[in-house]
């Protein structure tokens, strides 16, 4: 005689489950979490130090082998300058990049690949500088990745390490994502400095026309003996002539 089912068993609960099972938790990767703290850091910033002091910082935590990044900026003179550092050793082989007048930091702006040196002890494409930085440093391994902002060479995001060998290909793939992010942010940031620099300009133009509007009302003469007048006062006070404009458009309207 076959047996009875257990009352607590049913064919339905044998057969496999047709509802969709729930998606697998991950943790956010410790590279999406870097970019998204970066990303709050320039949303917030309203300048440059802040993001750049970010930028060096991400390196050092997302690059493996790195242990000191710098940034280093292509001035109006077409000289370099650094402008912001983990520590005084990254300060010091961009210093010593720019004295010798060489270097993969240095050569990283003008050149379009990134470049790297794996051993300073080593390396010929560098002499000077490498005898240099082995004597004062204990970075040994270097990487040197372009910045450009709006078709522009401006900069490049430089990484060292105190080991040999340190900074390798996948160091590289790492620190190209990073500068390439660098790119678009200190964009984001000029854009927006250049925004804030016109809508001040503007309204220093709207406030220099209402009081040389006044000033013409007042004294009964042209735009042009107006403006001069403003200019004087301007002189006289040694003060911008916008302050001056702003001042007599206050006079008026407490009047």
């Amino acid at each position: 005689m076959p047996s009875r089912p257990d009352l607590f068993t049913s064919e339905a609960s044998t057969m496999p489950s047709t509802a969709p099972a729930d998606p697998p938790t991950t943790a956010p990767s410790r590279l999406g979490v870097a970019f998204e703290q970066l990303a709050a850091v320039i949303y917030a910033s309203a300048d440059y130090d802040g993001i750049n002091s970010a930028l060096v910082s991400a390196a050092v935590e997302l690059v493996d082998g790195c242990t000191h990044a710098s940034l280093m900026l292509r001035g109006s003179r077409n000289d370099f300058r650094t402008v912001a550092a983990t520590d005084d050793v990254a300060r010091l082989v961009d210093e010593l990049e720019r004295r010798h007048h060489e270097g993969p930091c240095v050569d990283a702006i003008i050149e379009v690949a990134p470049q790297l040196v794996e051993d300073f002890r080593t390396d010929d494409q560098y002499p000077t500088l490498a005898s240099a930085v082995v004597a004062r440093t204990p970075v040994r391994s270097a990487a040197g990745f372009r910045i450009v902002v709006e078709d522009s060479k401006v900069g490049a995001l430089n990484l060292f390490s105190d080991e040999p060998g340190g900074l390798d290909e996948r160091s590289v793939d790492q620190a190209i994502v990073l500068a390439s992010f660098a790119s678009v942010a200190l964009g984001a940031v000029n854009s927006r400095l250049q925004a804030a620099t016109l809508a001040k300009g503007l309204d220093s133009n709207r406030e220099i026309g209402k009081a040389v509007g006044l000033m013409m009302a007042f004294h009964k003469v042209g735009d042009d003996e107006a403006f001069a007048l403003l200019r004087k006062a301007s002189q006289d006070m040694n003060m911008k002539i916008a302050e001056v404009a702003r001042q007599v458009v206050e006079h008026h309207n407490r009047r």
